[in-house]
């Protein structure tokens, strides 16, 4: 149903729908960017990322067909299918194949944005797209997809006040960005013992630190997969971590059960990814089963738990290095029992494990407030895109 005032209108109807020309340039090494499916993700276009690039005679060859405006939109067919950038540069680009310019005309630039991410929208687009995001849909029923629109001076009340909540997204990403940054270099100091902290006296620690290998600091369990038919989905037995797919968010996160008990780990322990990728490490909260992708790691007598996760996390980007230049697709005992770090004193990790904790403890608690905030957005826009809330135009709110 249509709420009073709003109509339904084709996207032709509120703007013009451009195509891209259709024939493969010839790319440069540097020069104006190429703006393709692949490139293309919801919020300001990036034209940062785009490694394909022309001349500009290419330019002007490709691009003699319209003219990029402030506000436009650049809409993929292909790929994710339906997913489209807002133009807020003067910098100028070149439509790549499988990509169309949508002009807006007696709509709000925002408003059709926004709406090109609606619910019922992208739902058209799938299903025009033959039931897959990397499928493609046809000029044609671009231009016919239809929506409800209100007026003028709604549709930029709506919009103003979704750039709002995408300005607090932007901003939370940028915090959880700078923060994420900020402990890796933390990690390179204080894990490599550049950077030493305060002992419970107020003094610097020192002392040279030891160097072992991680057999000499952790108990390793190499996981060992039980019989397929003894997998369950009904919790008989054991919950079953297998690898990656079992790990999300730095914890465990377990599938299936299984009643043949093979290795096990218990809350706490280490997880440690042994095939690719290899390295990811994770903090079990489960008593669970290990199947043969996981290890379990614990840290013996006069070492640190912590610490010794920090370490693995810090080396998580190292393995191909570690491996002289070849990509691991699986590690065994000895590769992960053999390898080499420098741990301090007791006090001394327990400490640097601390501070690090902490900053973990910081990027959670945004990626938290992120999660929220995009769902916040998410059920504002099903109200305000149908009108099933309807906006005050003169006044201030929803």
């Amino acid at each position: 149903m249509v709420p009073k005032g709003w109509e339904r209108k084709a996207l032709d109807e509120v703007s013009n729908v451009i195509d891209c020309k259709h024939r493969t340039p010839k790319y440069v090494g540097s020069g104006i960017p190429l703006v393709s499916p692949g490139t293309i993700k919801w919020g300001a276009i990036d034209l940062e990322s785009p490694t394909k690039r022309v001349t500009t005679e290419e330019y002007e060859s490709l691009m003699d067909h319209c003219t990029v405006e402030y506000g436009d939109l650049v809409l993929s067919r292909n790929q994710s299918v339906g997913i489209a950038s807002f133009v807020d540069s003067d910098k100028p680009f070149v439509l790549g194949q499988d990509t169309v310019l949508v002009k807006p005309k007696g709509s709000d630039p925002r408003f059709l944005f926004y709406n090109l991410q609606s619910i019922d929208t992208q739902k058209t687009i799938f299903k025009l797209a033959g039931g897959s995001t990397f499928s493609r849909i046809n000029l044609g029923d671009i231009r016919k997809l239809k929506a409800i629109y209100p007026p003028l001076a709604e549709q930029q009340k709506i919009a103003k006040i979704l750039s709002t909540w995408d300005k607090a997204i932007s901003t939370t990403e940028r915090l959880i960005e700078n923060s994420t940054q900020q402990k890796k270099a933390l990690m390179q100091q204080l894990l490599t013992g550049k950077k030493r902290l305060l002992d419970d006296e107020g003094k610097r620690f020192e002392g040279e630190w030891e160097e072992v290998k991680l057999s000499a600091v952790a108990q390793i369990t190499m996981g060992s997969s039980p019989k397929s038919e003894a997998y369950n989905d009904v919790g008989d037995g054991l919950p079953l971590l297998q690898g990656n797919a079992d790990i999300k968010n730095r914890k465990s996160a377990p599938r299936i059960y299984t009643s043949q008990i093979t290795k096990e780990c218990h809350i706490g322990d280490i997880l440690f990814s042994v095939r690719a990728p290899v390295g990811t490490v994770a903090i079990s909260n489960h008593h669970a089963c290990i199947g043969r992708g996981i290890a379990a790691i614990k840290v013996k007598k006069n070492y640190s738990q912590d610490f010794l996760y920090q370490w693995l996390l810090s080396f998580e980007t190292k393995w191909e290095r570690y491996s002289q230049g070849s990509t691991f697709e699986a590690v065994n005992s000895n590769d992960i029992k053999s390898l080499n770090l420098s741990v301090p004193n007791p006090n001394e990790q327990q400490k640097i494990a601390t501070v690090l904790t902490n900053a973990d403890n910081e990027i959670e608690l945004l990626e938290q407030q992120l999660a929220d905030l995009q769902q916040e957005k998410k059920a504002l826009m099903q109200v305000l895109l149908t009108g099933k809330k309807r906006v005050v135009v003169d006044g201030e709110g929803v």
